[in-house]
């Protein structure tokens, strides 16, 4: 917090000692404001004032990463020094053309959006997007693995992938006709987050193997972690 409030006062230094004092406005809305008179010119100061003290309120301007903060400060401070001159009757060229052009600074800030950072070619060209593993007997998806689900989906997007294959596995452990219909609720159930991660179900394409398809070869009726699985396949 310290460390904000310093940078402030420093940007807000060199503004007030040489941005706004510098003659390279002529052409500028300070400028602009000087050539309205009366009842016209007070209407824009009081404008201009009271959008600059709603700004300086506005937590996310006051918590923004850009200046706006600092030209809203400065376009406050100089338009009530304008406006307090008006109400004398006294025309305050150096406050209104400071108001003009800090209130001006400050509309015409545009906050820079994020750097997008690229995914790399080697996550984009991988053939499996993610695996989920399970608990023995079970078709709930684990909680530590909705990240592979937000993995899959925030990648989806950035590399083009137009559709994917969800397949379902368990261990040797069981039957054979009870692990086929284990591992089809457990792609199902990782089908079904991706959905809910703003992957359409039109382009999951849901299938099993039961234990047919061993991550980790072992002998019948042996549980294994590895084998307990769903794997995320780019088509």
């Amino acid at each position: 917090m310290m460390g904000t409030t310093m940078k402030r006062a420093a940007a807000l230094t060199i503004i007030c000692g040489s941005a706004l004092s510098a003659p390279a406005f002529a052409q500028s809305a300070g400028e602009e404001l000087l050539q309205l008179g009366g009842s016209q010119l007070r209407g824009e100061l009081q404008t201009r004032y009271d959008a600059a003290l709603t700004a300086t309120n506005d937590t996310t301007v006051v918590s923004a990463d850009d200046p706006r903060y600092i030209w809203a400060s400065e376009a406050k401070v100089q338009c009530a020094i304008a406006i307090g001159f008006m109400k004398s009757s006294t025309r305050d060229e150096t406050s209104i053309r400071k108001c003009g052009d800090a209130y001006a600074r400050f509309t015409n800030t545009v906050q820079a959006p994020p750097p997008v950072a690229s995914v790399p070619s080697e996550i984009c060209n991988q053939k499996i997007a993610g695996i989920v593993f399970f608990e023995f007997d079970s078709s709930v998806v684990p909680i530590e693995s909705g990240q592979t689900i937000e993995y899959v989906a925030k990648n989806a997007a950035e590399c083009g992938w137009a559709g994917f294959t969800v397949a379902g596995h368990t261990d040797r452990a069981g039957s054979d006709t009870y692990n086929d219909a284990l591992s089809r609720r457990r792609a199902q159930a990782v089908a079904d987050m991706m959905a809910g991660h703003g992957i359409s179900s039109s382009v999951i394409a849901v299938t099993s193997f039961g234990e047919s398809e061993p991550r980790v070869p072992t002998p019948d009726g042996e549980r294994n972690p590895q084998n307990r699985r769903v794997e995320i396949t780019v088509n």
